[in-house]
Order: structure tokens, then sequence, then C-alpha cells
């Protein structure tokens, strides 16, 4: 807009209202100054604008009136700059979150995780990151003789980094798929590719099993992941599914003992990231034994009922707001 009219325009504004004091006259006031940040005037330029405007309209002004304006005109010089820079870091940011937007749906695409339709096994899974993006990641495979390998991890980090390294750990799995049968040597392979690749800072937790349908046997290893638990049928009751190892990352010769399961009908195995146990009410943490009550209220229904049903108490018991990325996993065979 040209300063010209720009000065006409708040001159006008300006005596009508001084001669009306109207609302509507104040309607016009706030109208224009829409049109002033369109046209990128800056505070300090609408105060000299005013001052301008005053000459013209009241040229016998008090002295000390006059005086308290040349100082607030100062003063919005300096609030001017403070002001750009704000929204230049506002225009920054806005930017930033549109690109970890846009990173969020990559990494949701990328690490999104098919669950095997079979007859055999019945899973339910759900994973929700705490902010955009998530560190937690699981991991189905089902082969040719219909065994199924599954993984849960959980990076001992937050945002981006996170996400980045547990793509890493996904593209690495998909990538030694020779050693599917063999948990140990699947979490000692990983962990190489951690220790070499990962900044020190930073490790991974992970559990590794897999289920043969043709010997009802789950074997399994853990890399300082979160015990998950064991639900047998025959005696009704709930056992940690605990296995012993270092995280990922932290020594390059490390070794993953296996431990075996046999599984009978109606057995269930219960997989989680600490998420799901380090959910903080107004009493403190959350106890397992509460969390295994939430799971026997819900084992009659399907698996992905049960793992809907309990995301939502945990959800509500912390007012819906996650801490923690979580991720939760039921198999009832």
């Amino acid at each position: 807009m040209d300063y010209e009219i720009l000065l006409e325009r708040y001159q006008n504004m300006l005596s009508n209202y001084i001669k009306v004091r109207g609302e509507r006259a104040l309607y016009k006031g706030q109208q224009f100054s829409r049109k002033m940040i369109e046209q990128n005037v800056s505070p300090e330029e609408v105060v000299s604008l005013h001052i301008e405007v005053l000459n013209n309209l009241l040229p016998d002004l008090d002295e000390k009136m006059y005086a308290s304006l040349e100082f607030l005109l100062e003063v919005m010089i300096g609030y001017g700059f403070a002001y750009r820079e704000h929204q230049s870091l506002r225009d920054r940011q806005q930017q930033l979150d549109s690109e970890i937007d846009i990173a969020a749906n990559v990494q949701q695409s990328l690490l999104k995780g098919k669950v095997p339709d079979c007859d055999f096994i019945d899973i339910g899974v759900i994973s929700q990151p705490a902010k955009k993006m998530s560190g937690d990641y699981y991991h189905f495979v089902m082969d040719d003789n219909n065994c199924i390998s599954v993984a849960v991890a959980d990076i001992v980090g937050k945002g981006i980094p996170a996400a980045m390294c547990m793509s890493m750990i996904k593209y690495s799995m998909d990538s030694l798929p020779e050693q599917r049968m063999q948990p140990g040597a699947m979490l000692e392979s990983l962990n190489r590719v951690v220790e070499q690749n990962v900044d020190p800072s930073m490790f991974i937790t992970m559990f590794y099993g897999i289920y043969d349908p043709r010997i009802q046997e789950f074997s399994f290893a853990s890399a300082g992941h979160e015990p998950g638990f064991y639900y047998s049928a025959d005696s009704d009751y709930f056992d940690e599914l605990s296995a012993k190892g270092l995280v990922l990352g932290l020594s390059r010769t490390t070794t993953y003992q296996e431990y075996v399961k046999t599984v009978g009908p109606g057995d269930m195995i219960i997989l989680l990231s600490d998420g799901v146990t380090e959910c903080r009410t107004e009493k403190g943490f959350i106890e397992r034994e509460e969390i295994i009550a939430m799971i026997r209220r819900n084992m009659h229904l399907s698996a992905q009922k049960i793992v809907d049903n309990v995301f939502y108490e945990l959800e509500k018991l912390q007012d819906f707001e996650l801490r923690d990325d979580f991720t939760l996993l039921v198999m009832k065979f």
C-alpha cells in the first residue's frame, strides 16, 4: 500500500473517531490494522504514522503529550525488532512442525507391522507414540513353514534420532531372513549393527521370539527388554516371560541366551514396551499386577479387543496423555 494512501486513510479514520467516538469507527480501525499486517507494516511504522496524523489534525498538541508519543515510538522500534524475530521463529517452527508431520507419516508407513493372518494364533497389537515420532517398533514374519517370528523393540530415547534409529533396525531385520529360526543369533547380528552405527548415548532393547506350530514351541531371547507375560490355560496363571541379555549396542561381542516355552491350547503370550508398565498415575507407577488384572478382565475377548481395552484403561488413568511410547501385543493360542 502506498504511504500517501495509507496516511490519508488513517487520518480519515482517526479524525472520524475523534468526532464520533463510536464502535463502528473502532471496528474500521481494527479492520484497517489487518490490512497493515498483510502489507507488513511494522509496529513502529504504525506509531510514526499516528504521530504524523496527530500533527496534521492537532498542530497545537501539548508538548508533553508529543514527547510521550516520541518515547512510545522509540519503545516500539525495539518492540518491532523483537516482534519480527518472533514472527520469523514462529514461521520456522511451523515449517519444522510440518516437516516433522511428514517424517512421522513416512515413519508410520515404513514401520507399520503387518499382522499375520493364520487360524492357529489370534494376534492383537496396538502401538501408539507419545509424541509425533515413535521409538517403539514391532515386527512379524511368517515363513513357508507357518512359523511366526515376532519382535518388539524400544529405543532408549525419543524424538527424531530415536525414530531414525528404529528405521535402521527395521531394515537390518529385513536383511537377515536366514536367521529367523534363531532368536539368539538374530539379536547378536542386530547388536553388531547397533554397536557400529548408533551413537553410544543411545541403546535399544528388544524381545525376539518365534513360534513353531509343528512342535508347538515358542523360542525367544531378549536384549534387556521389558519382560512380557505368559498365561497358562492349564493352571490359569500368569507368569513373567523373562529372559536375560544386554541391551543392543553395549558390546560388539555380546551373546544372547535362548529360552523355550511349550505352548498349549488357550495359552497366551503378552509382549510390551516399558511405556505400558511405566504408566504414571497420581498414585505413582502402575504395578505389573494391575496390568495382568486388566488382561484377565478382558481375556474372554479377541486379542485385538484385549489390547484396545487395556490401552484405553491405561490411557484413562493418565488423563489421556501418554508419557511414553506404548506398545502392547497379545498372542492367543
